[in-house]
């Protein structure tokens, strides 16, 4: 990963984490608490909107990103915790969950945690990685913009209440307005209209056909568009009965793809490619470009799937 400024093409699906919900209820942390000693498996509570979580917890962390954007900060090995100033800034529209990397390794695993600092973030339940390594706060508060645009994709936009007797800050954080029409799409996301979305992005393209912000926006939203209406369980079982149907074999690929399994997706799509004529082919090549889009240049999955499909055409 890197320490550059992020697009919003870095936002991605990075693994499931069902293996870390665990089968009995657990209480939701009440992030904005002050500090106070917990019992072990259950996430402390620092102060302000930050919060510790380790193994045993995380599934309340997963509960809470149902409410509000969690970002999750692992650190260890001489480095601590460093983002809960910027973080506090946003006045509940994050949780911060700090993670020690040297005691947790299923969080670790988990996370394909490979240096600390690395931070991700968790939405509605699906984590999205974000960057590893020290970030400018300039550069920080990108990526958190970009991760609230994608919290309001997915209907995750609550607000934390404050820690009682916390400090309010005097003056609000000054955040640099979206371009005109990037407004535009992110308005007509959060009101549920896709095709605005889409025209708002292509007309921002057409003006700047290098803004990656409004390629990758563009991918996002036309997914999102394409499963609006359809059933999981209606998209596999069509998948199933014709499985040389490139449009079909391309609605399950953009499930899997919304569902943060991005290895399955193009798995089934480079194994399908050779069995196709030569419009399948296309389609196939400009659903996987799209989703290079989505899942960041960073991503292996992302080289690997590109090294194939050019083994592919050639």
């Amino acid at each position: 990963m890197t320490n550059a400024p992020l697009n919003a093409a870095s936002l991605r699906g990075a693994v499931d984490l069902s293996s870390l919900v665990r089968q009995h209820n657990t209480p939701t942390p009440e992030v904005g608490e002050g500090a106070s000693d917990q019992p072990a498996g259950e996430a402390s509570k620092p102060s302000g909107f930050a919060t510790s979580a380790n193994d045993a917890s995380f599934t309340q962390v997963l509960e809470l990103s149902n409410t509000v954007p969690v970002i999750v900060e692992f650190y260890g090995q001489g480095v601590e915790p460093a983002l809960e100033p910027t973080i506090a800034q946003y006045k509940g529209r994050f949780a911060l969950v700090m993670v020690d990397a040297t005691s947790n390794p299923q969080l670790v695993q988990a996370f394909q945690v490979q240096e600390v600092p690395t931070v991700a973030a968790v939405i509605g339940g699906r984590p999205v990685q974000l960057f590893s390594g020290i970030m400018p706060e300039t550069d920080l508060k990108e990526v958190l913009e970009q991760v609230l645009q994608l919290a309001a994709q997915n209907n995750v936009t609550g607000t934390l209440p404050a820690a009682e007797g916390s400090e309010e800050t005097e003056e609000e954080p000054v955040e640099e307005p979206l371009p005109p029409l990037h407004q535009e799409a992110f308005d007509a996301i959060s009101a549920g209209d896709y095709p605005a979305a889409i025209a708002a992005y292509k007309s921002a393209i057409t003006q700047n056909p290098r803004d990656q912000q409004a390629v990758a926006g563009l991918a996002q939203v036309s997914l999102l568009s394409r499963l609006e209406g359809h059933t999981a369980d209606a998209v596999r079982s069509a998948a199933g009965q014709e499985p040389l149907n490139v449009e079909a074999q391309l609605a399950v690929a953009d499930l899997d793809v919304s569902g943060g399994h991005l290895g399955d997706a193009f798995d089934r799509l480079l194994e399908l490619f050779p069995s196709v004529d030569a419009d399948g082919k296309s389609a196939i090549r400009t659903r996987l470009l799209d989703y290079f889009e989505i899942a960041g240049a960073e991503d292996p999955r992302v080289a690997d799937a590109r090294r194939r499909l050019t083994l592919l055409l050639y």
